[in-house]
């Protein structure tokens, strides 16, 4: 199968650090084994076959206890099946009753940041398509000049295995909880995108998200909010780091 242009790049950097690595130097100490994950766990991440793409297993280093989807408590007073993103904790809810909610590990872009307040999913696709913007194609030409007139779904796609899309009162926020082509990316802040899960993760919420489902994406000042009972101060965010300078983008449209 032919690689795409942007694995391609992704592959590309992987062998020149591996050629900088390169030394006759004594070999360094191997790496430790990944941590043993549950066969739950491995199940919930294992490979899979969907709509004719194959999904590889998530390696078992990326599966720490805090990316790992899980039922959590959660306080709120929206409905079961609600959506709340919160892009500055890297969480995303699905609030479940009985002050539950089921926890996804995100990653977050710079437009993640861009969208707060309720909106609500029209839509959703499978392995949905991708186009760079004109900006990026401009930018980056050896990148994103083959795929300009755009990216059909597939593993390759930064989009992933399904994108659900956020609209409001005005119509399109162009704000999209996706899938990743970069599973190392996921707790991680990232140069560009929306709000990505494991493609293992986007396929479970996708599965039990309905048409006009509602999603409230938390600002700043309310990361935190849910995770806590009422009238507890809020946990104190995480210091910001900086966004990660990977050569992908997925800020074009679908």
């Amino acid at each position: 199968m032919t690689m795409s242009p942007i694995r391609s790049a992704l592959a590309g950097a992987a062998l020149l650090a591996l050629a900088a690595c390169a030394s006759t130097e004594p070999t360094a100490p191997a790496d430790p084994p990944p941590p043993a994950v549950s066969p739950e766990v491995a199940t919930m991440y294992g490979a899979m076959e969907d709509n004719g793409h194959h999904i590889p297993a998530v390696d078992p280093k990326l599966l720490t206890g805090d990316k790992t989807r899980q039922m959590v408590d959660y306080w709120t007073d929206e409905k079961p099946g609600t959506i709340i993103v919160d892009p500055h904790a890297r969480y995303l809810y699905q609030v479940r009753p009985g002050n539950k909610a089921m926890r996804y590990a995100v990653a977050v872009g710079a437009a993640g940041y861009g969208f707060t307040g309720e909106a609500h999913i029209p839509y959703q696709r499978d392995w949905p398509s991708w186009k760079p913007t004109d900006n990026m194609v401009a930018t980056q030409p050896e990148l994103y000049g083959p795929v300009e007139k755009g990216l059909e779904g597939g593993i390759d796609n930064p989009m992933g295995a399904r994108a659900l899309y956020l609209h409001n009162g005005r119509g399109d926020t162009y704000y999209r909880i996706h899938g990743t082509m970069d599973p190392a990316s996921i707790g991680q802040a990232t140069s560009a995108g929306c709000i990505r899960l494991f493609n293992q993760d986007i396929i479970h919420l996708a599965g039990q998200t309905g048409s006009m489902t509602k999603v409230v994406v938390l600002s700043e000042a309310e990361s935190g909010k849910g995770t806590v009972p009422p009238g507890q101060p809020l946990p104190q965010p995480a210091p910001p780091d900086a966004l990660a300078a990977g050569p992908v983008q997925t800020g074009g449209t679908t």
